[in-house]
């Protein structure tokens, strides 16, 4: 299957214009450098772990921030209060 994939894309090359080939081409090299890091970091982390540097690695917590809603102030604005009770 993968094979019959590969000869539709080289097919369709055919019929892109030189501006797209070349939006083509940047994208392919983006991919193929970020396929090599993850390679790299995956090597690193085996590394790690079997020479017992580490016993296990843990992955980062994503924690998706709420979208913040503003409020409105009466009065005086807020840095200006601040700047009053400091004083």
């Amino acid at each position: 299957m993968p094979q019959a994939i590969l000869n539709q894309i080289l097919n369709q090359l055919e019929i892109l214009e030189p501006e797209e080939l070349q939006q083509l081409n940047q994208v392919i090299q983006r991919y193929i450098v970020e396929q090599e890091q993850v390679t790299q970091r995956t090597t690193f982390h085996k590394v790690l772990l079997t020479s017992g540097l580490v016993k296990q690695l843990k992955q980062p917590v994503y924690i998706q921030q709420t979208k913040q809603r503003l409020i409105q102030v009466q009065g005086k604005t807020v840095s200006e209060t601040i700047i009053e009770e400091r004083c």
